[in-house]
Formats: structure tokens, C-alpha cells, sequence
């Protein structure tokens, strides 16, 4: 952190700690449905939805080998983009990374038609219980798409938004050099895993 002649204050998010992500799932199969915990521009907000929500189509003949587990390829559209996933009925737990889920086994690959993807890279076995949401009070109930569009309309407008409430920030982005450039816009269509709330 650096305060300014003028008595801004610049923070180096290239200098960690940093935390990357305010994004929490529970999967509830009793009440067949997911929460979805997250940080939409100022404010953490939740949202549930079914399960049903997402369906897959099985591509028995297309398989591939990831931490020496035989995995199974699935197709699924969801909130805007293709997904690819690839499942072992070696885990039959119907589980995999963010919101994917609800296939006959652990998925250890995804990847979709927008550039988002996710690969195992180790499984561990642990007897610790899954505990609530930590601070679960702070979170008030979102609609999903409206809350994706606060979250985009802030990070556009984040620098007039904190100075209008009082603060005097200035934000900006640098090149590999050091230099200050101008922030790129964020883009829901290119930037968001679930881009939908941007298509009519």
C-alpha cells in the first residue's frame, strides 16, 4: 500500500497474499439443489438453483487419462457455454470443480467452447466433516443474473463508484515494465463462466 502526495492510496496486487476468488459451492443432494456463495461487485451474495439445471450427454467412444484414472467424455450447455467434461466411474461420486456436477462419476477435466477450464492435479482422502458457510450471515439472497451484471457494471466503474462514496482512489493496471496503462474493460461475453446474462 502507498499513499499518494495527494493522499490517495494505491495498493500492488502483484505483491501477495492475495486472495484470488470469493467463490464457494455446496451441492445439497436431499434438497436437489446447489448454493453458489459469492462477492458481486461490493456485496456477498447467494443463490440456489436445481440441480436439474445442468444436463449431460454421455460420449462413451471419447475417453482420456487423467491422474491414471480411465475418464469418460459428457457434453453439457449451461449458463451460456459448452462444456466438456471428462468423468471416472472409477469415483462414482457425482461431483467435480466449481458448479459441475451430476454425472456417474468424479469429474477430473472440464473445459468449454469460452476458454474456462479445470484439471485435476491430485486427490487426497480426509475424514474432516464439511462444515457451513463461514460468516454465512454476511451473504444476502441474489438473483443470479442480476447479480452477474451489479458484478460487471462494478468492476467497469469501480474507481467513480469509491471516490462518489467518499474515498479518493485511483485505479489503474501496468505492463510487464512497470508502467501504467489503462485498465481493460471487463467483458461478460469473453470474462464471465457463465456469460448468459449477457445474451437475450
Amino acid at each position: 500500500m502507498t499513499v499518494e502526495p495527494n493522499g490517495s492510496v494505491s495498493f500492488d496486487m502483484r505483491k501477495g497474499p492475495t486472495k484470488p476468488t470469493n467463490s464457494y459451492v455446496f451441492t445439497d443432494l436431499a434438497q436437489d439443489c446447489l448454493t453458489h456463495y459469492n462477492k458481486f461487485g461490493e456485496d456477498n451474495g447467494f443463490y440456489t438453483e436445481p440441480l436439474s439445471e445442468m444436463q449431460w450427454t454421455i460420449v462413451e467412444d471419447s475417453t482420456t487419462t487423467v491422474l491414471g484414472y480411465e475418464c469418460i467424455m459428457a457434453e453439457s450447455d449451461y449458463h451460456g457455454l459448452h462444456w466438456k467434461a471428462w468423468f471416472t466411474p472409477e469415483l462414482p461420486m457425482p461431483f467435480g470443480p466449481w458448479k459441475l456436477h451430476g454425472l456417474p462419476g468424479l469429474i477430473l477435466k472440464a473445459e468449454t467452447n469460452g476458454g474456462f477450464s479445470f484439471m485435476a492435479t491430485g486427490l487426497e482422502h480426509t475424514d474432516r466433516i464439511m462444515t457451513p458457510m463461514y460468516m454465512q450471515g454476511d451473504y444476502s439472497k441474489v438473483d443470479r443474473k442480476e447479480a452477474l451484471k451489479n458484478a460487471e457494471y462494478f468492476a467497469n466503474n469501480e474507481e467513480s463508484i469509491l471516490n462518489a462514496q467518499g474515498q479518493n482512489v485511483k485505479i489503474y493496471s501496468t505492463d510487464d515494465e512497470g508502467n501504467r496503462i489503462e485498465t481493460p474493460k471487463y467483458d461478460g461475453l469473453k470474462h464471465n463462466i457463465e456469460p448468459d446474462y449477457k445474451i437475450k
